[in-house]
């Protein structure tokens, strides 16, 4: 029966019983965590083959010695092989270091201090500088734009994407907005897949945003499916060409969830312009990038259908994982008002959402008894969740049995926070 609807009586026998429950919970000293979106030891020991792969051969397919300088962006069959990822071309891509984050900084850095047209273009020019940001998000997005001085605005992320009314309606009014976080598929932490339709709106904002406007389609989780009917998404690359906006969109990823995620490959794309500008800007910073650990790469992975068995693999050690979260939510909270939480079909993360006021309180709980959770707010702008209800569920680097124990904890702590809150309400 949904919470609003018992009586005191009832409200008040069950927190006695939850009060004893969390008491022993606290006598236990547990040491959980459900925080980061990591890949856990099973995962990672996937790609120990990595290690020698090379077996002393050097040469990349056009002879390229990978132990030298040069490739700044990228050994060709690197490029062939993640563009595939991204759904581009091999021509329009860059392939960097292990970190698509630090692409992302780099590249929004680059926009706002130099300009990807020229000084003229740069939008730190301007006295205010603007990001859209999907909220619930992901907080290293919102991290980087706090930290470069970027005003960040939420827009509601709807079971279908960012609410594009609300962004189109906000890029026509405001010039001093320059750009939007996106990751489409299995969006960090709703899970969600954006739809075809929102897809071509975004494709669309660079006729409507104006020429400088730039989405980052940080799309980190294109091959982690959870399920084989997973949703596909639809190739902002083409919708992009379809609108003649090609220069609005760049496209970020990596092997971080795939392979090693401190030793992986990261690579973006974007229109050939873009690249070239990029390029030109990265060649004062580096004389080429690992192109071992890419060549390494290229020979592990062998192409797409090695990569897809590949993460076959990673499903099966994650996917009951989730199930257990899922399972837990759905036998303990479904129908009682408690909360609200996503089934995604792929990615890292379960986004769940307590009644409105109560996420900082159901951490504090877990945190007590030793439940280390995501921090309250921190899928929002700024760490400002205006209803304080969103709570990050990170179950996959955790043991399978650790995330039980886990997940039983944060149902005790959820059910402790709601019926406190309506008993001080009555």
């Amino acid at each position: 029966m949904p919470i609003d609807q018992l009586p005191a009586g009832e409200l008040e026998s069950q927190l006695a019983s939850l009060d004893a429950e969390y008491e022993r919970l606290g006598s236990l000293g547990l040491s959980l965590d459900l925080t980061r979106g990591k890949p856990g030891v099973e995962q990672v020991a996937l790609s120990d083959a990595l290690d020698g792969v090379l077996q002393g051969n050097y040469r990349a397919a056009d002879g390229t010695d990978v132990r030298n300088y040069g490739g700044l962006d990228g050994l060709p069959e690197a490029k062939a092989l993640f563009g595939s990822m991204l759904g581009v071309p091999a021509e329009e891509t860059l392939v960097g270091g292990n970190s698509s984050l630090t692409l992302m900084y780099l590249t929004l850095d680059f926009a706002l201090s130099e300009g990807l047209r020229g000084p003229e273009s740069a939008w730190g020019n301007e006295d205010t500088v603007k990001f859209l940001c999907p909220s619930p998000g992901y907080d290293r997005h919102f991290a980087i734009c706090e930290h470069l001085g970027i005003e960040m605005i939420p827009v509601p992320m709807l079971d279908h994407g960012p609410d594009m009314d609300q962004v189109e309606a906000l890029v026509r009014e405001d010039r001093s907005i320059k750009g939007m976080w996106c990751v489409p598929r299995f969006s960090n932490p709703t899970g969600c897949v954006y739809s075809d339709e929102t897809v071509d709106r975004i494709a669309r904002l660079g006729r409507i945003a104006g020429e400088h406007f730039l989405v980052f389609w940080d799309n980190a989780y294109a091959v982690h499916t959870l399920y084989d009917d997973a949703p596909a998404l639809a190739s902002i690359r083409h919708r992009c060409e379809e609108h003649g906006t090609e220069d609005s969109v760049f496209q970020f990823g990596s092997t971080s969830k795939i392979t090693f995620a401190g030793s992986g490959v990261a690579f973006l794309s974007s229109s050939p312009g873009n690249l070239a500008a990029l390029k030109a800007h990265l060649a004062f910073q580096t004389i080429g990038p690992d192109k071992v650990n890419q060549l390494r790469h290229v020979r592990f992975l062998q192409g797409e259908e090695h990569l897809a068995a590949h993460m076959r693999r990673h499903c099966l050690i994650i996917r009951p994982r989730f199930e257990t979260v899922l399972e837990t939510l759905d036998r303990e909270l479904a129908g009682t008002g408690m909360g609200d939480w996503t089934v995604p079909r792929g990615g890292y993360f379960i986004s769940f959402d307590t009644r409105p006021g109560l996420a900082r309180e159901v951490v504090r709980l877990a945190d007590a008894i030793g439940v280390k959770l995501t921090p309250a707010g921190a899928t929002w702008p700024y760490g400002r969740d205006p209803e304080d209800r969103n709570i990050r569920l990170a179950p996959t680097f955790p043991s399978l049995e650790d995330v039980r124990a886990t997940v039983e904890a944060f149902v005790v702590c959820v059910k402790l926070a709601s019926i406190r809150q309506r008993l001080a309400e009555n």
